[in-house]
């Protein structure tokens, strides 16, 4: 009797000590062959998607925050942007387009609105924008207090560009016009907060 308890308690440690042990080649192999293929498929799916999100946003478009009030009262502080990265590629610049410029001097990129074009001679008369002599159509609502700025003639490539709200915005009357070069894109959408959602 005692030897067949012996003999049973034998063959429990020996169970127990087989259960401790690490997985053989063999069935490791078998937990990778159950794996691999959700491995697989998942690479799939992110891996695309990855390279996707990041040509979009190298190429095509890009989001952005409205930082500061010189674009009011068209666009507030924390407003979302979608930059449309594209369309200068295909044509140039238009005026009252508005633009987000990354300047070498600037930590965060601005957001404005192109007001005159290369080659054009731009001035402000008590708060009105001239070009080439003439008034230009503004069509949206802008801060019209007074001020005045002397003529100003634009180089090739070159875009003179003013904020909205324009007794508090550093614009191109402080840093000057700005190349192409400089331009990310147009704001071609406002995504939030949805309730102000815009398509430009």
């Amino acid at each position: 009797m005692n030897d067949l308890h012996e003999a049973r308690t034998s063959e429990q440690y020996h169970a127990e000590q087989v259960d401790d042990l690490p997985p053989t080649p063999e069935e490791a192999g078998g937990v990778w062959q159950l794996t691999r293929p959700a491995i697989k498929e998942a690479l799939q799916i992110v891996a695309p998607a990855l390279i996707l999100a990041l040509v979009v946003h190298l190429f095509l478009a890009q989001a952005t925050v409205v930082f500061g009030q010189s674009m009011e009262p068209n666009l507030h502080p924390h407003q979302r942007l979608i930059v449309d990265k594209i369309s200068y590629r295909l044509h140039a610049p238009q005026r009252n387009d508005i633009v987000v410029i990354d300047l070498p001097s600037m930590e965060e990129l601005l957001v404005k609105r192109i007001v005159a074009m290369p080659g054009e001679v731009v001035e402000i008369r008590r708060g009105v924008v001239y070009v080439n002599g003439q008034p230009i159509a503004e069509p949206f609502p802008h801060d019209t207090t007074p001020i005045d700025m002397a003529p100003m003639t634009l180089g090739p490539l070159s875009y003179f560009v003013l904020g909205d709200n324009r007794s508090n915005s550093n614009d191109s009357r402080a840093f000057g016009p700005v190349t192409l070069d400089q331009i990310l894109g147009r704001v071609w959408l406002r995504y939030w907060p949805l309730d102000e959602f815009y398509l430009f």
